[in-house]
């Protein structure tokens, strides 16, 4: 069962379900409006012993960052381990953030304290316990994903980075960065976050685990790269920033531990691949 149905990773989610002949039932706000207080019924009528449970339904910073969103956000959460206290299911996966480490300093791990620095990275921490306390006490095993920046075709949230730089270059001939573009990030593919999470899938693997490419690169390079693969010169402004340039980036040893196998897209391929989507054909 899929909680989410139109963001950026339920729908490639629910493509590589499909691809995989995986049979599934998606549950978007349409269905089940996971706010109301009759969605836990709704829930329990449809969840089965044998079900994963996927919950990926959220309200995200573009829908707003303010106290009404977060406290829909944790009643979501609310009403899924309500739903669970009657029903149990043989597995939970619940997508989180990297806005749960908030400011902490680079390279962050799956052992660095959590400790958010806006209210997105608190509903993120306080429905990760939410759902950790409802397994726990339902026996259900539980994995938490935290995602850093995620890009790729279909992306729903326009975020600054590779997204809205390939939007912009594709569509505006140009792409606009803070400064000069220094702050360093780490990007991570789109179709590595939906076949990682069918590998811990099959697994029913538990624990937490940020998912992250470990390829942590500038915003100038990222833009300079996007006009590489464009075969165009692609101007870049430099606008005004607003604060102090931050560096981010991730040890992402504890994925290579429990993924050997998996080798990350590489920024360049996924622009590519990206970029292929994006652009319209000659």
């Amino acid at each position: 069962m899929l909680l989410g149905a139109n963001g950026f990773v339920p729908r490639a989610l629910r493509i590589r379900l499909k691809t995989g002949g995986i049979p599934h039932l998606v549950i978007g706000s349409n269905d089940v409006d996971l706010v109301d207080s009759a969605s836990p019924a709704r829930l329990v009528a449809q969840l089965k012993a044998d079900d994963v449970l996927v919950m990926c339904a959220a309200l995200t910073p573009e829908k707003g960052r303010d106290p009404a969103t977060l406290a829909k956000n944790l009643r979501m959460a609310e009403h899924v381990a309500l739903a669970l206290s009657r029903q149990r299911c043989a597995h939970i996966i619940y997508f989180s953030s990297d806005a749960v480490y908030g400011s902490a300093p680079s390279p962050i791990s799956e052992a660095t304290p959590a400790a958010p620095s806006d209210l997105y990275g608190v509903m993120h921490l306080a429905r990760e316990l939410i759902m950790i306390q409802s397994a726990q006490t339902a026996g259900i095993p539980f994995c938490v994903l935290r995602p850093c920046a995620i890009y790729g075709a279909g992306d729903t949230h326009n975020s600054y980075g590779p997204n809205r730089f390939v939007r912009s270059a594709v569509a505006d001939r140009k792409i606009r960065i803070f400064g000069v573009g220094e702050e360093t990030r780490d990007h991570v593919y789109i179709d590595d976050v939906t076949k990682l999470t069918l590998d811990i899938i099959a697994r029913r693997s538990t624990g937490t685990l940020n998912l992250v490419s470990g390829q942590p690169t500038t915003f100038a390079a990222l833009a300079v790269e996007i006009g590489r693969i464009l075969q165009s010169e692609v101007p870049i402004e430099a606008t005004a920033r607003t604060g102090e340039p931050t560096h981010r980036w991730f040890d992402e040893s504890a994925l290579r531990h429990a993924f050997p196998a998996h080798r990350s897209t590489t920024l360049s391929a996924g622009l590519t691949a990206m970029i292929a989507s994006s652009t319209p054909a000659q």
